[in-house]
């Protein structure tokens, strides 16, 4: 019987190439955001966190936002029923939170989720992002600049070039619109920097001497500097990628390339 059972037993061809087994990955958004996390931790910096349920305080007066300011309208800002509650736009809230608890020196990033009504191959209602802070005594433009000009260059791993333009943002005076030379034509231009060899990568200024009021800083003793940029807008520049929906679609196709 046993004997019997054997030949019954289908049998096993050695030549026949192996199963591939399936490894996971980490998403490409998760891999950029722990390296932007860790070159900022190599510069001194620490990581902070905070609700993505967010008041209207902290997500808009807090930073010198107006009631009357156009970013407020229900058309950029997810609104809550519960009142004053939002769901916040940018990550600065983290700072000003962190600014009511520590005093100087303070020197951050907060990385995280934000939420705004966008919808196009570039802009998502769902994106992350990091800001950064930095506020002790004489603290300047040029630190910012440094700053900025180191971050990138580890993060391309490429002698990159950036350079400010001057802009407006309710929590920063000056502000300014950072631009970071192609990393894909090295600035000689292409159709990714529409031929102008230079990629806008997020805004930056001063903190604003309100923004200090609001916290309780003495800005005529403290400065200090933030900046912010979009994981998503990066990653899709390093890797070369042309519509923001496919972090979100969980193709296989698309996700085992990283």
């Amino acid at each position: 019987n046993i004997e019997k059972m054997k030949s019954s037993l289908p049998k096993m061809d050695l030549t026949l190439p192996g199963r591939n087994v399936f490894s996971g990955k980490v998403h490409p958004l998760s891999q950029i955001k722990e390296e932007i996390e860790d070159i900022f931790v190599s510069m001194g910096y620490t990581i902070a966190t905070g609700p993505e349920i967010e008041d209207s305080y902290h997500n808009f007066e807090a930073l010198n936002t107006p009631e009357d300011h156009p970013s407020r309208d229900i058309q950029d800002t997810f609104y809550l029923d519960v009142e004053n509650l939002l769901l916040r736009t940018q990550t600065s809230p983290v700072q000003v939170r962190s600014m009511e608890k520590k005093r100087p020196p303070i020197k951050l990033i907060a990385p995280g989720r934000v939420f705004r009504r966008d919808d196009d191959v570039s802009h998502s209602p769902m994106f992350f992002q990091v800001e950064g802070l930095v506020v002790d005594e004489n603290i300047t433009m040029a630190d910012l600049k440094g700053t900025l000009l180191d971050f990138y260059r580890k993060l391309f791993r490429k002698d990159v070039s950036i350079r400010f333009r001057a802009s407006y943002f309710p929590f920063t005076e000056p502000s300014a619109e950072t631009d970071l030379s192609c990393v894909i034509c090295n600035g000689s231009g292409c159709n990714v920097c529409k031929r102008t060899g230079w990629l806008e990568v997020g805004g930056c200024g001063m903190v604003d001497p309100k923004v200090f009021e609001f916290v309780g800083i003495d800005p005529e003793k403290y400065s200090g500097f933030a900046f912010g940029l979009g994981i998503d807008r990066i990653t899709m520049i390093k890797y070369g990628i042309d519509n923001i929906k496919y972090f979100l679609e969980n193709d296989i196709r698309f996700l085992e390339q990283f």
